[in-house]
């Protein structure tokens, strides 16, 4: 069976974590946020903000992890593994915060190719800052700018997905990955 990887991403706070836990307990295979471990990680090795001190190192953290989560889901027997954002929100994040970056960055984004994008606008009723978030809400519009860009340039078409309630928008994907 050729496992189709889907990617749901969007800007901090859009419900794509809330998403990701409906689908799991739906049954399908999915993959966490991998950001979050690395800063909690930087945390206890005493440093608060990884990305802001040091984007670069950062990145490459989060590359390695998004790689491994690609492996796992080729390998896995699944029709479908969804994975809670993927290798382009990380160059996508660099220009937001407006680092230049290594080109094996966009190497990664030509190598690993995943088969569906789902995109979740910015969503103010749901937006809320937690302690690995530090975005506000005009920040991440400015990261849903950015994200959208970068994933057309490597060649996707992204799939909005509506607001709505958690159910729904779990629906909404369904069944669009359904007709793949």
């Amino acid at each position: 069976m050729n496992t189709k990887t889907i990617v749901i991403t969007g800007g901090p706070g859009s419900g794509k974590t809330s998403i990701i836990k409906e689908l799991e307990k739906r049954g399908f295979t999915c993959s966490e946020e991998v950001s979050r471990d690395i800063i909690l990680k930087a945390r206890e090795d005493g440093i608060d903000q990884l990305f802001l001190t040091n984007p670069i190192q950062f990145s490459e953290l989060l590359l390695k992890g998004r790689k491994e989560q690609f492996h796992t889901a080729l390998a896995s027997n699944n029709e479908f593994f969804f994975l809670d954002r993927g290798i382009p929100d990380i160059p996508a994040y660099m220009e937001f915060k407006g680092d230049e970056y290594p080109e094996f960055f966009s190497e990664a984004c030509k190598e690993y190719k995943y088969d569906a994008i789902f995109i979740l606008a910015p969503w103010q009723e749901i937006f809320t800052n937690d302690n690995e978030r530090y975005e506000n809400f005009d920040q991440a519009l400015e990261i849903h700018e950015k994200l959208i860009e970068t994933y057309t340039k490597y060649g996707y078409d992204l799939r909005d997905v509506p607001f709505g309630s958690i159910e729904a928008r779990a629906d909404h994907i369904i069944d669009v990955v359904k007709a793949l």
